[in-house]
């Protein structure tokens, strides 16, 4: 049991865990899931709900979990030597996944539990996860035989081939570009940046300043930097990453391209006329026509809000900015002077009140305020010294727990994210196993031995991440397939995320969740108001960025032969979305890791889709109390504890009792 990956402890060992555990851990593993497969689909397991789950539950739930524990130090702590093993084990992992989805003694298993008499009895979680489970196996092609099979096959492992090359293509970009920067060149940007940046050049021993790549500088240059050159050079190598304008051994182009042509050739042999239809399958949304004409309707709506904020943008650059030609690097910094200018606060000074320490006691408490759990740092092995560890009891019982990664570092992916450990789950061992969650973010470190600041975005991103925890831990769902998110429609699962944010813009809220750094006041009433005077500052265009993003994923996958075309397709989508001209050497989708490596293919959209049902929901809380006892007891009863055990509209109108609206959403973004 020397093998970290071997234990059975309720905790991965992520401190003990090295690249050469990998190859014999997953390999007696997956040894293991062999066999129990073969148990299960003999005679020797009865066509029972519970013995399948005793027999290859178990087995594969323990293959997940470790092999869920390597991808996540691929991702957080990713080395050569780590991201080689991880490679090396990858095929072997996605065939057997693969196999057993596909399973024709499996599904007919599944498939007899469904036709029988028993079925009926099983409780309404079981039935869902049943439902699931005769869907997937569909899915997974089991009802493809001789060539057709094993080509779906090959596909599914070539696709995770690519999928985490193209993943690490983009992070060796990111953590590939750095340029050192004079103090003169810096004019504008915040201090503590500017040290961050001498710091790392330091580091690195280097004369002038460090400049990467990573959003926690990235982003400060943008919005503040007063050196145009210097924006110019951020901005090109940015949005140029991965890209055929970079290093060829790191150009996404081709794995772009045979991805989308593997999908469509997926879809196919499912019977489905492409990709997206295949991907709507488990959505809320009925289809890939219904997802456009959304968006479509959507962007008209918020079409004569985005030109009314560019011709305000390229008026004031021209008269106070002097910049009567307004390049893409420009509109970041513009956009903040104007900003400055019209609501008399910037980003930074907000950013003084929000110190990390402040901003997770604030979050803490509303969480067990409104959902009646405790939360309380604890002891765990963690793959980074910043990395925290906490638990969630009620009455004194162990509810769930989850790890808190903040800061952006060299070998980190970039973004923010929640991922499961473990799920809530009745072991077939008879043990209740309590889910486990990974927070993950990329924000600044403290500097100088002070806390660590965060801008009101990045406080809404790590709302919004634990708003995808709370998904997670306080399900009181016991089945595995459908406990937390699982099972959730993919259009649906953002929903607990972006309702979280909704309590950054609370006044009652923000005075728990700020301190300024230096004189430890509270955030003022006076630029709590200019701060949400300013909420919807831009929204018109913000919207269209999404929209475009979201066309153009829904396109790309709705469209066979796209694969030939991918920047004749976004540069149609940007005629018929955009208003702001894109640079001609953009190659944003050489980095849109969430389509080509994030699970997000032809469901991107879902990240308004599910703002509209978020919305809706929150408008509840609007009228009944922020605070409201029965109304947060409603939505943790409604939507977080049933996770996937039922309809993602159900859970809604159970909440709301009636279907969503989006009217909410518009008055949320000042369109209505």
């Amino acid at each position: 049991m020397s093998n970290p990956l071997l234990s059975q402890a309720q905790l991965p060992a992520f401190a003990s865990i090295r690249p050469e555990h990998i190859e014999p851990a997953m390999t007696e593993l997956l040894s293991q899931a062999e066999a129990a497969l073969e148990l299960a689909t003999s005679d020797a397991t009865p066509t029972d709900y519970d013995a399948l789950s005793a027999t290859l539950g178990v087995a594969t739930e323990r293959l997940g979990h470790a092999w869920g524990a390597v991808g996540h130090l691929n991702a957080v702590a990713n080395s050569p030597e780590l991201r080689e093993a991880y490679n090396a084990m990858l095929p072997a992992v996605t065939e057997f996944f693969t196999r057993q989805g596909a399973d024709e003694r499996l599904y007919a298993k599944y498939k007899a539990i469904a036709a029988s008499k028993a079925a009926a009895s099983l409780n309404p979680a079981r039935q869902q996860a049943l439902k699931h489970w005769l869907r997937d196996f569909v899915l997974s092609g089991a009802e493809l035989q001789g060539e057709a099979k094993l080509r779906f096959a090959a596909i599914q492992e070539r696709s995770a081939e690519l999928s985490q090359k193209f993943s690490e293509h983009v992070l060796d970009a990111t953590d590939g570009f750095a340029y050192f920067a004079t103090a003169e060149e810096l004019a504008g940007v915040p201090a503590d940046v500017v040290q961050a940046a001498r710091n790392a050049a330091l580091a690195d021993s280097k004369e002038g300043h460090k400049l990467t790549l990573h959003f926690p500088v990235y982003l400060p240059v943008m919005q503040y930097g007063q050196n145009r050159d210097l924006r110019e050079r951020l901005y090109t190598a940015y949005v140029t990453r991965a890209s055929d304008l970079g290093p060829a051994g790191l150009d996404n182009s081709a794995l772009m391209q045979e991805l989308l042509q593997l999908r469509q050739e997926e879809a196919a042999l499912l019977g489905f006329g492409n990709y997206a239809e295949a991907a709507m399958v488990t959505k809320m949304a009925s289809s890939a026509a219904q997802v456009l004409a959304f968006l479509r309707d959507l962007g008209d709506r918020a079409r004569p809000f985005a030109e009314k904020d560019l011709a305000e943008l390229r008026q004031f650059a021209a008269s106070d900015l002097g910049l009567t030609e307004l390049q893409v690097w420009d509109n970041a910094f513009a956009s903040e002077k104007l900003k400055e200018a019209r609501y008399a606060f910037s980003d930074e000074e907000l950013r003084q009140y929000f110190t990390v320490p402040r901003v997770l006691a604030g979050l803490f408490d509303i969480i067990e305020r409104l959902f009646q759990v405790r939360i309380t740092e604890a002891q765990a092995e963690v793959w980074h010294d910043s990395v925290r560890f906490y638990r969630l009891d009620r009455d004194g019982a162990l509810v769930g727990q989850f790890y808190l990664d903040l800061y952006a570092r060299p070998g980190k992916r970039p973004g923010a994210w929640m991922d499961e450990v473990r799920s809530r789950w009745a072991r077939p061992e008879g043990r209740q196993q309590t889910p486990v969650a990974q927070l993950v973010c990329n924000f600044a470190a403290g500097v100088g031995g002070k806390p660590a600041l965060l801008t009101h975005d990045d406080v809404t991103t790590l709302f919004h991440e634990f708003g995808h925890g709370l998904h997670h831990l306080l399900t009181q769902v016991d089945e595995l397939g459908v406990s937390g998110i699982s099972g959730v429609e993919w259009d649906a699962v953002e929903l607990p995320s972006q309702f979280m944010e909704n309590f950054c813009w609370e006044w009652e809220v923000l005075q728990q969740l700020t301190c300024h750094v230096d004189s430890a006041a509270a955030l003022p009433r006076d630029l709590f108001d200019k701060m949400l005077a300013a909420k919807n500052f831009q929204s018109g265009l913000q919207t269209l960025r999404q929209i475009e993003f979201s066309l153009f994923d829904m396109r790309l996958h709705a469209e066979p032969g796209s694969d030939s075309a991918i920047q004749t397709l976004l540069d149609q989508v940007r005629a018929e979305v955009a208003i702001v001209p894109s640079a001609p050497f953009n190659r944003s989708q050489h980095s849109f890791s969430h389509i080509f490596a994030g699970g997000y293919s032809a469901g991107y959209y879902s990240y308004k889709w599910a703002e509209l049902l978020s919305a809706d929901a929150w408008s509840a809380f609007e009228v009944e109390g922020v605070f409201n006892a029965d109304t947060g007891q409603r939505y943790l009863h409604n939507i977080l504890e049933v996770g996937g055990s039922r309809d993602a509209m159900d859970s809604f109108m159970a909440f709301r009792g009636r279907e969503p609206s989006i009217d909410a959403l518009l008055r949320h973004q000042g369109m209505a």
